[in-house]
């Protein structure tokens, strides 16, 4: 399985330096526009969509000629 290198996500905002305890970073999926959490403290981590009030996934509107 051959692995491609693509630019498919996009950091919008980042929170916590490189010497932080915690850090966290919003991360925009450029071909859904879905916005993502990803945070990590120590040496743990996780990744989750990021909801409204409704309980949808906060999408945000993505150029298409935009890679």
């Amino acid at each position: 399985m051959k692995i491609e290198k693509t630019n498919r996500f996009v950091c919008t905002e980042v929170s916590g330096g490189a010497f932080d305890a915690f850090q966290a970073r919003v991360l925009v999926d450029r071909k859904t526009g879905v916005n993502y959490l990803w945070t990590t403290g120590g040496y743990a981590g996780g990744l989750t969509v990021m909801l409204d009030a409704e309980g949808n996934p906060i999408v945000t509107a993505v150029p298409k000629d935009e890679d």
